[in-house]
């Protein structure tokens, strides 16, 4: 493809692409900041600070997630707790993310039709709708755009150029990034090999440049492993490793296919499409090497939908060259093409729109109302049922009010009290008794 050629692409799909984000996700820039997100944020005042940045790196769970929290720091610092702010931060880096899909038609293996498609695709896709709109899922957009970075410039080192051995250190430090983000980096490793493989050229050599790469994801597994007394997931029972990851691997990936993934595989069977082996090939290995880290939790036999973000690239590919074969075979009515666009991209923003929106209001009830209730009345609040652990209630009051209401749970107060509020319940259970109304404003 000609300079010409590739910017008269570039020019249309760029922009498109990010409108799609926009279309599909802009929705929820109006979502409150929902449970784990105040811990997200109280995580940023802690360890954002470069005064935090030792503490950050003596904890053993979120010195993986360091990018995250330096990035809800600034946020916080300044925006303050203004939730379009973060939402709005999930959003963009999820367009640029697009994009870095978008990018992946540098390599010759993809090539620029198939990317554009991709990017379209992976804009609107509601499979990882929870990395986009929960911003406590933050550390899965940025290890993905780490970690994509890393595969491009890998990909470009490959290709040749003037500043070859740049492209390989940029990708190197970029790879470092990613497992700074989230542990889930390490995908990266296979995901290089992989490549290398499918060039299909001068693979044993380029093997060795992956040596460093392996390295590093065997020293940060050495240390997450060796701090697993003080892990949280390790005594949560959140993930083991011994995890039945080969029932989870497979269910997970099969969810991810569902639906447009399969029509496409179908569609690519019937029509006996053999020129997209070789990519089907490489997104098969990229949606097994992605979801792979996530594949040893013990809580159920799937990973949660935020944990497919990065393999969603795979089936972004499999629907482009669906889509494209489609397109192929019904070329004397270019309206069917059209048609199909139009079909998907309202599948899945109609069902964003709606049913996910609602879920995600729902899930923001309990700690919008406990704001409003310490705005309200005061302290000190009695809860009697709160629908998530209770250090999240904890610390969503923290981070709005500091420490200026007190929080009570049932059976710990040296009296009986006031009756509870039940939050698990809609509208919560009114207290009975006489009850101080006091106004508090927000932390500074």
């Amino acid at each position: 493809m000609g300079i010409f050629q590739l910017s008269r692409r570039l020019a249309w799909a760029l922009p498109v692409s990010a409108l799609l984000c926009l279309i599909a996700y802009g929705r929820a820039l109006s979502l409150p900041l929902i449970s784990d997100d105040y811990l997200q944020i109280q995580l940023g005042r802690d360890y954002g600070p470069v005064s935090g940045w030792a503490n950050l790196a003596a904890d053993a769970l979120y010195r993986c997630r360091a990018t995250s929290i330096l990035l809800t720091h600034w946020t916080d610092q300044v925006f303050g707790l203004t939730p379009l702010a973060f939402n709005a931060s999930s959003l963009l880096l999820h367009m640029l993310n697009t994009w870095l899909v978008l990018a992946l038609g540098s390599w010759r293996v993809i090539g620029w039709r198939i990317s554009c498609v991709a990017a379209c695709f992976f804009a609107v896709s509601e499979g990882h709708q929870e990395a986009v709109m929960w911003y406590a899922a933050l550390p899965e957009l940025l290890v993905f755009t780490f970690a994509l970075a890393s595969v491009l410039l890998w990909i470009a080192w490959l290709q040749g150029g003037a500043t070859r051995q740049s492209l390989y250190a940029g990708s190197l430090i970029c790879y470092i990034l990613s497992l700074l983000s989230k542990e889930s980096g390490v995908a990266v490793v296979p995901l290089l090999a992989l490549i290398v493989l499918a060039e299909r050229t001068d693979w044993k050599r380029r093997f060795l440049r992956i040596l460093p790469f392996a390295v590093l994801a065997v020293v940060d597994f050495a240390m997450i492993y060796g701090a697993r007394a003080n892990h949280l997931h390790f005594q949560d029972g959140t993930f083991s490793i011994h995890g039945p990851f080969w029932i989870v691997l497979p269910t997970s990936a099969a969810r991810l296919l569902w639906i447009w993934g399969l029509l496409s595989l179908l569609a690519l069977a019937w029509w006996r499409a053999r020129q997209w082996l070789t990519l089907l090939a490489v997104s098969a290995g990229w949606i097994a090497f992605t979801l792979l880290p996530y594949s040893f939790l013990t809580y159920m036999p799937r990973v949660p939908s935020r944990h497919t973000y990065f393999a969603s690239v795979g089936l972004s590919l499999i629907f482009a060259a669906g889509f494209l074969t489609f397109r192929e075979r019904f070329r004397p009515r270019p309206w069917a093409a059209g048609l199909l666009a139009a079909v998907v991209v309202s599948h899945h923003c109609v069902y964003l729109w709606t049913r996910k929106h609602n879920q995600f209001l729902e899930r923001a009830a309990p700690t919008e109302t406990l704001l409003a209730l310490a705005k309200q009345y005061g302290g000190p609040l009695y809860l009697g049922c709160f629908p998530y652990d209770r250090s999240i209630a904890k610390v969503t009051l923290e981070v709005y009010y500091g420490n200026r209401v007190e929080l009570v749970f049932d059976g710990d107060a040296d009296n009986e009290g006031p009756r509870v509020w039940d939050l698990c319940s809609v509208p919560p259970q009114e207290p009975v008794g006489a009850v101080r109304k006091i106004g508090f404003s927000p932390a500074n």
